[in-house]
């Protein structure tokens, strides 16, 4: 026995220093960031003996020193897509390994998370578990999923893209179980437990609100939440599986209207049917089952009843005289059983279940007020707030009395008829006070708290309707028998207790032994909230609160009087948009009203037209009929042809105008364009030449025109005569139709002629603007050349400058050529000219030749 135990810590030794040896390689090795980065880049190599080795190296990095080659890998381009790479590699060894290499990668790191995510990581690993045959499959699906774990938990963004992608409702058949669920592997049930906190990590409490509630709709809407119910109901489903299941359905329903009344309505599959709620509180009621599946039925039942009103007055329902059924158990009728049983853990659980068909629920409180619980035959039933303090006085243990405590506070907390109802039993208040001001062991320290807490409830939300136990009374009772800082001293043990910090962190009930259910997490949410407003209406005195109850009664009267005033003003803004819509309304009907009277009085000067008309063709004389109807019909045509003589008139003198205005600017521009002209454009003076001819016989017609013209307004003026002396003597009208036909021709013809000469001068200013363009076009060429030629003069001068330049130098060289030359000679040397150096390089040439010839002869 002793050699064994020697050997195991051999064994543990060597292998924590190998570990240690590992930790020292990885650090040097890290050191330089350079090796991580060729490590990613040899991952690309495809050759198996590259490949794998640098997966298994690359993993045994992260597991040493994880944060350190996560940063390295996310600062290197590509490096998160090479690792996913691996993942896509046909051989298995070496997909498994990357697997096993993301997992470590991904944890803790968000923003790697979410780099895998974004590379398609959710897709890949779906489709590796199904074909690896889901929860049926092997360690490769847990990996898998273990993968999944790690990028979806704690991480919004991964969570809100699995939902945005409908990998949901790709989950579905990881859960289909047939009838037969015996002789489950183990690698099934680990597989399965994986999947199920899969699902819960997508509807976590502690997820924001709105992403929890539209995955929860999802899981609805594709049928995950009745496949999990299905498996709740299922028979030989391992009770580790049933219990996950359990807190699964439990968060997914949590808070979800629709998901609670889809809940509400399940069956379990028994003879005759029962509902799953019914099935489930029997389960936790039942001290014989296991104590993590109580914990869990009392989280789902805590959870259908999460904001759930309609819930809570169902369950409520089953509690009263009108709904009980003898023939059925009701989920009423079992939590009563729970909380007066035998079982100190029922008591607690069917105590806090109770609490929570009465959260928030101040409907529910009162209803529950007409609960009557007969306790024995013969006796008068009494009503279960009596009950429940009953068993309290009895000495039950602690963790009774602390959940009966805590259905008692929440069931009488802002309800104060719960609280006279409390109150009205005379033996509640001495209970009460006597618990508090015990001096008792550690363990009942708690159950002292929440005694206090009780009384300062029935304190603070009295309404002085029992006068022997107003607010004032029960203060004195406190300060005389316990003492007010005693008081408030036994009230702060509550949040001290360890057990409260732990319940307050989330809403699953998680307690490692039956002894420490203690706190509900909703309770704590209670106690927070009450504890400040009992310490500061317990410690006020009487003065103070008769200060504050005046300061109320003048708050409350000048609300009455604000709220007056706005129901004033609301009925005068809607008397004021009533008043707006009949103004409108008028003002429509006075505008109908108007156009009504234009048009009924446009008709009335019709019919005046019309009958003065009749009345000048019918005439007063029988007998001058036809000579007045000859005038009437002369002096009837006579004033329309005059005004369309007139309007003709008219249009020609403006169509003369506007033909010498377009004169005027044409000689403008015929002056211009002989000021600006240029001999490059030569071309363009005998067009403009032309045109000064056409626009002088453009002024002769215009002057012959202008000459008709008044003429013709001469005829009119005595046409005008005329018509006063024909209407003297209406049967000459010969003349006067001469003319007037004689006018028509003329008028037509001079229509023509300045028709035609509108088109002369349409044609002369497009051809004015095709010469103007030609004109332009010649300006610029001109302009173009002349800049060219500039340059080109500027070049030219450069050259000559630098030619210049040139010869000085030459002649400078020269002169110091030949200086040197004379001074060489002053010293004595010889002096050869350039001909004989010349001459002289050409015989030593010959001279070499001559000595190759004589080499070869050799």
């Amino acid at each position: 026995m002793m050699k064994r135990k020697n050997q195991v810590c051999l064994e543990e030794n060597q292998q924590k220093q190998e570990d240690d040896l590992g930790a020292q390689f990885t650090d040097k090795f890290v050191q330089e960031t350079e090796n991580v980065t060729l490590l990613l880049t040899l991952l690309e190599e495809f050759d198996f003996h590259v490949r794998w080795p640098g997966v298994k190296l690359l993993t045994a990095l992260l597991k040493n020193q994880c944060a350190q080659v996560q940063g390295i890998i996310l600062v290197s381009p590509m490096g998160v897509s090479r690792l996913m790479d691996l993942l896509a590699d046909s051989r298995e060894v070496i997909r498994n390994d990357g697997l096993l290499l993301l997992q470590q990668l991904t944890k803790g790191n968000a923003a790697i998370q979410k780099i895998v995510a974004f590379e398609n990581a959710f897709e890949r690993l779906l489709d590796i578990i199904t074909e690896e045959g889901s929860s049926d499959g092997g360690i490769v699906v847990e990996d898998c999923l273990l993968l999944l774990l790690n990028l979806l938990k704690n991480n919004s963004s991964n969570q809100n893209f699995f939902k945005e992608g409908s990998y949901i409702q790709k989950m579905k058949p990881w859960f289909e179980v047939g009838d037969d669920n015996s002789g489950w592997s183990a690698q099934k049930v680990t597989n399965l437990h994986l999947m199920l906190q899969l699902v819960r990590v997508m509807v976590s409490p502690v997820n924001s609100p709105g992403a929890t509630a539209s995955c929860q709709k999802a899981m609805f809407q594709c049928g995950l939440l009745q496949q999990l119910c299905t498996i709740l109901m299922a028979t030989g489903v391992p009770a580790d599986i049933l219990t996950e299941t359990i807190n699964t359905v439990s968060e997914v329903i949590r808070g979800s209207e629709v998901n609670q009344d889809y809940f509400a309505s399940v069956n379990a599959p028994s003879n005759p049917p029962r509902p799953a709620i019914v099935v489930l509180l029997m389960s936790m009621v039942n001290e014989r089952q296991p104590f993590v599946l109580r914990c869990a039925v009392l989280y789902c039942f805590q959870c259908f009843l999460y904001k759930n009103h309609k819930g809570q007055g169902e369950i409520v329902a089953t509690l009263l005289p009108s709904t009980i059924d003898a023939n059925s158990i009701s989920a009423g009728q079992l939590l009563c059983g729970g909380l007066f049983s035998a079982d100190s853990l029922s008591n607690w659980c069917a105590a806090v279940a109770l609490a929570h068909a009465l959260q928030d629920n101040l409907t529910q409180k009162e209803q529950l007020l007409r609960v009557q619980l007969a306790t024995s035959l013969g006796k008068p039933p009494v009503s279960l707030l009596q009950q429940c303090t009953n068993i309290l006085s009895q000495g039950s243990r602690v963790q009774t009395k602390v959940g009966l405590l805590m259905l008692l506070c929440t069931w009488i907390s802002n309800c104060p008829i719960a609280v006279m109802h409390f109150l009205h039993n005379q033996d509640n208040v001495p209970f009460l006070t006597g618990q508090i001001s015990e001096n008792l062991g550690e363990d009942e320290r708690l159950v002292q708290g929440l005694c206090a807490l009780l009384l300062g409830i029935c304190i603070y939300y009295n309404d002085n309707s029992l006068e022997n136990y107003t607010k004032e009374k029960l203060k004195q009772l406190i300060e005389k028998r316990i003492g007010k800082e005693n008081f408030v001293e036994k009230l702060g043990f509550i949040t001290k207790h360890e057990l409260y910090s732990r319940a307050a962190q989330k809403p699953q009930p998680a307690f490692s032994t039956p002894e420490h259910m203690l706190f509900d997490h909703e309770f704590t949410k209670l106690v927070k909230e009450l504890e400040g407003m009992i310490t500061k209406a317990v410690l006020k005195s009487s003065e103070e609160e008769k200060k504050e109850e005046e300061v109320k009664k003048t708050l409350e009267q000048h609300d009455s009087i604000v709220t007056q005033y706005k129901e004033l003003i609301r009925e005068q803004d809607s008397q004021i948009n009533e008043l707006k819509e009949q103004v409108t309304l008028l003002t429509s009907q006075n505008e109908k009203m108007q156009s009504t009277m234009t048009q009924q009085l446009s008709q009335i000067q019709q019919h005046k037209d019309q009958y003065n008309i009749l009345k000048l063709k019918l005439g007063k004389d029988n007998q001058q009929t036809g000579n007045q109807a000859e005038a009437a019909h002369v002096n009837g045509l006579q004033p329309e042809e005059l005004s369309q003589l007139r309007e003709q008139l008219e249009e020609l003198q403006r169509q003369n105008q506007l033909l010498q205005t377009q004169l005027g600017e044409k000689d403008s521009l015929i002056t211009s364009l002989k000021a600006e002209g240029v001999p490059s454009a030569e071309g363009s003076t005998s067009g403009v030449t032309v045109i000064q001819r056409e626009v002088e016989l453009l002024k002769a017609q215009l002057q012959k025109q202008t000459a008709e013209i008044t003429q013709l307004q001469s005829e009119r003026q005595e046409l005008l005569r005329g018509s006063d002396t024909t209407a003297a003597v209406p049967g000459d009208n010969s003349l006067y139709t001469e003319k007037i036909a004689e006018l028509e021709s003329r008028l037509s013809a001079q229509t023509a002629e300045n028709q035609k000469l509108k088109a002369e001068v349409q044609t002369l200013l497009e051809s004015q603007e095709s010469m103007e363009k030609d004109f332009a076009s010649a300006s610029s060429t001109a302009a173009i050349m002349q800049a060219e030629k500039s340059k080109l003069q500027q070049e030219v001068q450069e050259s000559k400058k630098e030619q210049d330049d040139l010869l000085m130098l030459l002649a400078d060289q020269d002169q110091k050529i030949l200086s040197l030359k004379q001074r060489l000679k002053d010293l004595g040397e010889t002096i050869e000219d350039e001909d004989d150096l010349d001459s002289k390089d050409q015989f030593d040439d010959d001279d070499d030749d001559e000595e190759d010839e004589e080499e070869c002869d050799e």
